[in-house]
């Protein structure tokens, strides 16, 4: 189900730990499967758990857990707002709103384009710098203001 070339990237993340605790790999192998597939269809999370070998619920359980896994489908770029309490109070919901606004849709929707899904995220640990958003789970911005906002909208066209 995944190519040859992830699943030698998992195996590199199972031999950093002891023999027979491969599933302590779970974290990155669902990150490298979702980085192939765009997003961890239910089959794609039984699949690393079976190559893992242990439990799908368990694989599901993380999978679930953290905002970082797309268990839907999701657009070219995710953008995550934080609109945890230090955010909020520094712009973190008019930024959010800024998005809804000049994107037309709300959290946890993609455009009709399939380019933005919008999200709201918990704290991402750089509070001095709010309001702050990831990109597609990667990259941090911050102070983002509508002019900053605009940047970036402009550098995913």
């Amino acid at each position: 189900m995944l190519s040859q070339e992830s699943l030698k990237r998992i195996d590199r993340e199972v031999a950093k730990y002891p023999a027979g605790k491969q599933q302590s790999a779970v974290m990155a192998a669902l990150r490298i499967a979702q980085e192939e597939r765009g997003w961890l269809a239910g089959e794609t999370i039984e699949f690393v758990a079976h190559y893992l070998g242990m439990p799908a619920i368990a694989a599901y359980e993380v999978a679930s857990f953290y905002n970082m896994y797309d268990l839907q489908p999701v657009g070219k770029y995710k953008l995550t707002v934080c609109t945890n309490l230090p955010c909020a109070l520094s712009g973190g919901v008019h930024a959010a709103d800024y998005l809804k606004q000049k994107l037309g849709i709300d959290f946890n929707d993609t455009t009709p384009d399939g380019k933005f899904t919008l999200k709201e995220g918990e704290c991402m640990g750089a509070c001095g710098d709010a309001p702050v958003m990831l990109v597609n789970n990667i990259r941090m911005k911050s102070f983002m203001t509508p002019e900053e906002i605009e940047k970036l909208l402009a550098e995913c066209k």
